[in-house]
């Protein structure tokens, strides 16, 4: 690692590229193993200074400079020449490998089709240029192959018997590059803007997919709308193409005009896909939407602020969807990944800023605190201001930064001069790592309620000494009978200590109540990504859940009994979780809930998220003794709730056709929620009948889960497996499924025994996902004390390493929470990281990420 360690880049090294690229002309003639790039790209200069153009993989045919041969200095990362002080044209031909691709970086083949991904440097790969996100420029592309649909950014100009020219007239970085040649279907519709312009939309696919495209042309169409009802942002071409792609490292990629997807993320039906693919079929294609105008027309300066188009772009899609369904629900979910996953993050050796100041490998910052917390970081910001100086701001921004490579300071510049506000030390959330500790603490004279809040932020690695955060807390206050007698009220916190009084006394006589304590409702809303610490009494948590208006605190409440509970039992302590199962039966009769509402409120915290809290209470957490917890907690649940589930379970059966909005999958998801915990009372009568008459897989992936929870299910799963053995997506579902239920003690071995089941592509990083990252995610196999599953996932993983160095990168934050285990699972764990560490020819992504988690 001392060579990668070596190449690290810093924010503070920043220095603009000394020329400007004022067109780029490309032409690809294609061929599997011999595609031939020629570039033709017209240069300025600016400031001069040493040309050096990226490149990697690359074999250059030739080179020139306005026509005359010159022959450049190329190395394994790039090209230097000596170039002339005006502007000149730049013409090189490459010769590439596509078929011989499978880091599934440039231009690659999935499935025979060729394709590309050029965000974060993959355009290097593909000819050489500037490969950095504030090099923009105008692209035209001539594509020439017999294959029959060429598909490029921009807009189509031109074509012929094989061959097809577009053309992008809005500049752009090289990241957002984007090529597209096979044997493709579409599936088309047409958006017709709020000026009157009508956009032509398609959905491209292979053979046999095209009738699972109709949901994301609805979601596209739906997002279009609201980009222009919400934001004022118009769609500016005359296409908008989407593909669908089997290989593909990541979710969808926002090129501009010609988006590429996983094909997870676009292709779903009733029989073929749940509820929840829906919502994120619907949830990503609005987000790679919404990136034309947050990403694309104004972009990242530079990797660093790679924070500005994706926190923002997931604030947006955020939004959406919480006005397309239900935004308290959202919310709900929302709090819950923070809390889980990026806590887990900022609390370990991965910690980093969300505008992180230094990196090796650029694809391993693509984090869920660059992503989530980045959104929540603007959520608060929006909070701080108000709707109608947000949506100023937000349009200063576009207005001043069009076509522009911008910064985190330009995007908090447009709110200080829309506002007058100081956000100096708003900034420090993008600059500090870690999640602050908010503590609460309350004391009542009989008239005056005062609260000391306190905030302190840990250490984390590289920074020692943290500064106070402004934080926006959100507070509420309910009388002991139930009513509020204080709505929401945010306090920005701007120092380690604040204190804030209430007059009680003056609250209750208003609302013609008695004066009593009131019940303290604090961080409504998840107002800002913090840990909470509030020493309330169980008492206190059952009444929020009953009666809290804030339904993010309705929700905690209850995940807070459920916890207090499970961490006691998982540690032979007592436990007492009445007051939490009196709440839920509440909530299961309350009819003015959301049933998508009531299903959150049954789930209990993640065997992950126990782990966690176990760990910040300073216990090793034995993640064997967290399972039999939580599945002596559902047997009491299901015992003690079973009238009330049932009644649920009836309510909430399938009435009419399916309908993939949020009213049904709200009952769909309370319908499976009731069925998985009656299905430990019934012996899996229920589940084995609704298998047998589901006609959506949402129903039907539900029954499974709820037999295969309980050791049952094996002919069903056999008939499942029979029924979708030639669906590739379904079928990604049937893998993870049985190694996400798989007991502690088979969990290595189920997933073992499916890496040679004759449909495990490892190559296919959503096959490869579905089995090895699964095993994962079944917390207790993986850290079961044979260690076996620490073995084989580490030999999986340095199987891929050299194949697809990205997904194996992102797949070994398996073994960053290490440390918070006890001595002998550590030690294991530290012996499997050196081993991978150590292992020959490890790729500069995976060995960063484990040099990181070794420290």
């Amino acid at each position: 690692m001392n060579e990668a360690i070596s190449r690290k880049v810093y924010l503070n090294d920043y220095k603009p590229f000394g020329w400007e690229v004022e067109q780029v002309s490309l032409t690809f003639r294609l061929s599997p193993r011999g595609t031939r790039v020629l570039s033709r790209i017209a240069f300025r200069p600016r400031e001069g200074g040493r040309f050096f153009l990226h490149g990697e993989g690359l074999r250059l045919i030739s080179a020139a400079i306005d026509g005359r041969t010159v022959t450049p200095e190329v190395t394994d990362e790039g090209l230097t020449c000596e170039v002339p002080d005006r502007p000149f044209l730049w013409e090189a031909e490459v010769e590439i490998a596509p078929e011989d691709n499978t880091a599934l970086e440039g231009l690659y083949m999935s499935n025979g089709m060729f394709c590309t991904q050029c965000e974060a440097e993959g355009f290097r790969r593909i000819t050489f240029y500037p490969d950095r996100p504030d090099v923009m420029a105008p692209f035209r592309v001539r594509i020439e192959s017999d294959l029959p649909v060429l598909l490029s950014n921009g807009d189509p100009v031109a074509s012929g018997k094989g061959w097809a020219e577009w053309h992008d007239p809005w500049p752009k970085p090289a990241y957002l590059f984007a090529l597209v040649a096979g044997d493709l279907r579409a599936v088309r519709d047409s958006f017709t803007t709020r000026s009157g312009r009508e956009i032509d939309l398609a959905v491209w696919v292979r053979e046999g997919d095209e009738d699972r495209c109709g949901w994301a042309l609805e979601s596209l169409k739906a997002s279009m709308a609201w980009d222009e009802r919400e934001y004022g942002r118009e769609y500016d071409l005359s296409v908008f193409n989407i593909v669908a792609v089997d290989d593909f490292n990541a979710g969808a990629m926002e090129n501009k005009g010609l988006n590429i997807f996983n094909s997870a993320l676009v292709l779903a039906s009733p029989e073929t896909a749940t509820d929840r693919d829906f919502e994120r079929i619907e949830a990503v294609i609005a987000h790679e939407y919404f990136h034309n105008w947050t990403g694309n027309r104004v972009t990242c300066r530079d990797w660093f602020q790679l924070c500005l188009k994706e926190g923002l772009t997931v604030y947006r899609d955020q939004q959406f969807t919480g006005d397309m369904r239900s935004a308290p629900v959202k919310r709900i979910e929302d709090a819950a990944m923070i809390r889980s996953r990026q806590f887990r993050e900022d609390n370990g050796p991965l910690a980093h800023p969300v505008r992180p100041e230094e990196f090796i490998e650029i694809n391993n910052f693509y984090t869920i605190t660059v992503y989530e917390k980045g959104a929540e970081v603007v959520g608060m910001l929006h909070r701080l201001v108000g709707q109608n100086a947000w949506r100023a701001a937000c349009d200063l921004y576009f207005e001043r930064h069009d076509g522009q490579a911008v910064t985190i300071e330009d995007w908090l510049a447009a709110f200080r001069d829309t506002t007058g506000r100081n956000l100096t030390q708003f900034m420090r959330w993008y600059s500090q790592a870690g999640t602050p500790r908010l503590s609460v603490a309350e004391d009542w004279d009989g008239q005056t309620l005062t609260l000391t809040l306190r905030q302190h932020t840990p250490p984390t690695p590289g920074q020692q000494e943290k500064a106070p955060q402004l934080i926006p807390v959100a507070l509420g206050l309910l009388h002991p009978s139930g009513p509020e007698i204080l709505r929401t009220q945010i306090v920005e916190m701007t120092e380690p200590e604040e204190v804030v009084r209430y007059d009680v006394g003056a609250l209750c006589k208003a609302a013609g109540l008695k004066t009593e304590r009131p019940v303290v409702s604090a961080l409504r809303n998840f107002s800002a990504p913090v840990m909470l610490e509030h020493d309330q009494s169980p008492k206190e948590r059952a009444f929020l859940l009953r009666h809290d208006t804030d339904p993010v605190n309705r929700w905690e409440a209850g995940r807070a009994l459920s916890r207090a509970a499970l961490t006691a039992m998982a540690t032979g302590g007592d436990a007492d979780p009445q007051a939490w199962l009196e709440g839920l039966e509440a909530a299961l009769t309350d009819e003015t809930l959301d049933p998508a509402m009531q299903s959150l409120l049954l789930s209990l915290p993640s065997e992950d998220d126990l782990a966690q809290s176990l760990a910040d209470a300073g216990e090793a957490p034995d993640p064997l003794a967290i399972r039999h917890a939580v599945e002596a907690m559902q047997d009491h649940m299901a015992e003690t709730l079973e009238p009330v589930l049932t009644r649920a379970f009836e309510a909430t059966a399938g009435t009419g056709p399916f309908r993939p909005d949020a009213a049904g999958a709200g009952r769909r998801s309370l319908h499976n929620a009731c069925l998985t915990l009656l299905t430990r009372r019934d012996e899996g009568t229920r589940a084995r009948e609704t298998f047998a008459r589901a006609d959506n897989m949402t129903a039907s992936l539900g029954a499974l889960n709820a037999l295969l929870s309980v050791g049952a299910g094996k002919d069903e799963l056999a008939a499942f497996e029979a029924r979708w053995q030639h669906d590739r997506l379904v079928m990604d579902k049937w893998f993870a499924l049985q190694v996400m239920r798989a007991s502690p003690e088979q969990a290595t071995e189920v997933a073992e025994r499916l890496t040679q089941h004759p449909q495990f592509a490892w190559k296919t990083p959503n096959r490869f996902r579905s089995v090895i990252g699964t095993l994962a995610g079944n917390a207790a196999g993986f850290h079961h004390p044979s260690g076996a599953a620490y073995d084989f996932f580490a030999d999986w993983l340095l199987k891929l390493d050299p194949v697809n160095p990205q997904t194996a990168a992102r797949m070994s934050t398996a073994f960053e929470t290490w440390r918070r285990y006890g001595p002998e699972r550590q030690a294991r764990l530290r012996a499997t990281l050196e081993r991978i560490a150590a292992s020959p020819g490890l790729s500069r992504d995976t060995g960063e990420m484990v040099a990181r988690m070794l420290g």
